[in-house]
């Protein structure tokens, strides 16, 4: 082995000779932590801690959270860092941003600090032997390498761990305003070591060049000559002692966002309750404790959540907690193409919610992600999914992000498995949309059925129709075959006679209905200035389904409505649209459908200009000749299968 540090180095911390600067950039890594905030480094470490639990052990991971103040004088090797960050170049606006940064925070007499420290805990393992390269060796994997996570023997317990990317390390360094961490450790046979590590940029120091990241560690002769890293004894300052079997992350130089005590309480419960909950895990956060008994006083105080089940749009921990409290679950199956999962769900339908979500859970305990299903995003009901087995949470375990955070095939490399990835969370969907629907049914019985077959298939066959006549014969490419796709018989409109053309002039459309609605401006009947500075209520028309013809192309839906024939339009320079969802049973549902949270924006095709969406209406589109005309750009999450029932309001 090459010897690529420096001879007689009194550096606490080491850096790695190179030949010459490459890269000049910070690790992008750090930046995906620091977009998580204090909820990514909460999660990281408190999973690092389940994942460490004692086997055997009947009582919960213990972790205790400190924030507070450090002297510059106990921050061990802090005078070498402030050295090497003097020495940064930037080559890049971010990048002389972020030195600059660094430089003006390093000379602080006084510096904010956060610790985790665990508690029955395995701690890690083999720390006198330094950068062994064994498996078995997990202080050498922790300390030293990155992008690696260290695997445990018994399968079951690997397959049940948080942690498989290796990278969240980082998380910690992503905290601190020089990039720096340390973490102190207590093993099974009490030996009490410091290590840690700081991301800075490749630079040069005395006249040297150095890799970006820097190790809190000695160096040592083995044989061969060969030169390898070995931790420190722990004789620091208290703030970096760990006396307890275990591991202690101590992360100085805090920035001022990730310090803050309610946040920081919000994402234990957030990422952990149902771990606490079970008593897999007490957490410890100053003198605050969240345990099985106390969690429910955290998570019900409007000081950390909105209690307002109507208002609970983006936090939805509140809603966890009643669905699993007072939810009985239910078995459910989701497959992938080969293989069948099975899994419990807690399910609870309230029509006081007002947005759907599903928490994801591992058996570990911790939260995935509060999923959306798809065309159900803002439908009354909150649920909570469990594996059931290893099996179950090992195909969890493969389909999450770096950064714990959600369910992706996008960083699976093999093309068969992330189908089969795509497969699986897609079924997610299709699953949970049969029981939201089957729920909704059960809960919203109809008194009749209505015959709606022309408001959802009329505009459906004019357009096929249309299409019809427009299209001859289309080929179609599919691999190395040509495909001939040709007009039958029956889907050729024959030629019409003049007479019948003169016969379907003379058919009315259906006259506009006058409809009692409430305005969506105001729960009364709010009054509207006219042109003429008279004012006058607001009438609202339906729109029947042969007045409306409705298109979408991939994202954008466009909606034709034909007033040209009408007496109550004939005078009307201006409208507003707003609808209802219609169900397959004709059942309208008046505040189903959100358009500020399924549309992008809405264009008037007769000005081309943006028309605001207020109040679930589209606003001021300008009547021609009778004719409206509007382009709607959808988002990812909307339901293109849903059908409408449109009003207009003048």
């Amino acid at each position: 082995m090459l010897n690529i540090f420096k001879k007689n180095d009194e550096s606490l911390w080491k850096f790695s000779v190179i030949p010459g600067i490459e890269e000049s950039t910070f690790n992008k890594v750090l930046e995906r932590f620091y977009d998580l905030g204090i909820a990514g480094l909460v999660r990281e470490n408190i999973q690092n801690s389940l994942d460490g639990k004692i086997p055997g052990e009947t009582n919960p991971v213990i972790v205790t959270i400190r924030t507070g103040k450090v002297s510059k004088n106990d921050i061990p090797g802090l005078e070498d860092i402030k050295e090497r960050i003097g020495c940064l170049e930037g080559h890049n606006s971010y990048t002389k941003e972020t030195i600059n940064h660094m430089q003006n925070k390093m000379n602080q007499e006084e510096v904010d600090y956060i610790s985790f420290e665990d508690y029955n805990t395995k701690g890690l393992r083999g720390a006198k032997n330094g950068q062994s390269y064994r498996a078995e060796d997990t202080w050498g994997i922790y300390a030293y390498n990155k992008g690696v996570h260290s695997e445990e023997e018994d399968d079951t317990l690997e397959k049940a761990r948080g942690g498989s990317h290796g990278i969240g390390k980082i998380a910690s360094n992503a905290a601190s305003e020089l990039h720096m961490m340390y973490f102190a450790n207590c093993d099974e046979e009490g030996n009490k070591h410091l290590g840690g590590t700081v991301q800075l940029l490749e630079h040069k120091y005395k006249n040297k060049y150095y890799r970006s990241t820097g190790y809190f560690t000695d160096i040592k002769k083995i044989e061969n000559n060969e030169e390898r890293f070995f931790p420190y004894e722990n004789t620091f300052s208290e703030v970096f002692e760990k006396n307890t079997r275990g591991l202690k992350i101590i992360i100085p130089f805090l920035r001022e966002q990730f310090n803050n005590e309610i946040d920081i309480i919000k994402s234990i419960c957030d990422s952990f309750f149902i771990a606490i909950l079970e008593n897999k895990l007490e957490v410890i956060v100053n003198d605050k404790t969240i345990n099985n008994k106390t969690i429910k006083k955290y998570i019900e105080n409007k000081k950390y959540y909105v209690q307002d089940i109507a208002e609970m749009k983006e936090e939805f921990t509140p809603l966890y907690l009643s669905t699993y409290m007072k939810k009985k679950p239910m078995q459910i199956t989701i497959e992938d193409i080969k293989e069948k999962y099975n899994f419990n769900l807690y399910f609870n339908y309230d029509e006081a919610i007002s947005k759907g979500r599903v928490a994801i859970i591992r058996t570990i305990g911790m939260k995935i992600e509060d999923k959306k299903v798809k065309g159900n995003v803002n439908k009354p009901f909150n649920a909570i999914l469990i594996p059931n087995s290893t099996i179950e949470d090992a195909f969890l375990k493969s389909l999450e992000n770096e950064s714990h955070t959600e369910l992706s095939f996008e960083h699976i490399k093999d093309q068969k498995l992330q189908r089969n990835a795509k497969r699986f969370i897609n079924n997610i969907s299709k699953v949970m949309s049969k029981i939201i629907e089957d729920e909704i049914k059960k809960s919203n019985p109809t008194d009749g059925a209505m015959n709606t077959e022309d408001v959802l298939y009329f505009v459906e066959n004019q357009f096929k129709q249309e299409l019809s006549d427009s299209l001859g014969t289309v080929r179609l490419n599919s691999g190395d075959k040509e495909k001939t796709v040709v007009k039958v018989e029956q889907d050729i409109p024959k030629k019409k006679d003049p007479k019948d053309k003169k016969e379907k002039g003379k058919e009315k459309k259906k006259p506009l209905k006058k409809v009692k609605k409430k305005s969506r401006n105001d729960e009364n009947d709010i009054e509207q200035e006219t042109e003429e500075g008279t004012s006058e209520k607001l009438i609202t028309y339906n729109a029947h389904p042969d007045r409306v013809e409705r298109l979408i192309i991939k994202d954008k839906e466009y909606v034709k409505f034909d007033f040209t024939d009408t007496h109550e339009m004939k005078k009307v320079k201006l409208c507003d649209i707003t609808l209802s969802v219609v169900d397959g049973m004709g059942q309208e549902y008046e505040n189903e459908f959100n358009m500020k949270d399924n549309y992008e924006y809405a264009i008037d095709k007769a000005t081309g200009h943006k028309c605001k969406i207020e109040n679930n209406l589209i606003k001021n589109v300008k009547v021609v000749k009778g004719n409206v005309q509007i382009e709607l750009k959808l988002k990812e999450n909307c339901n293109k299968a849903l059908k409408f029932m449109y009003y207009v309001e003048v």
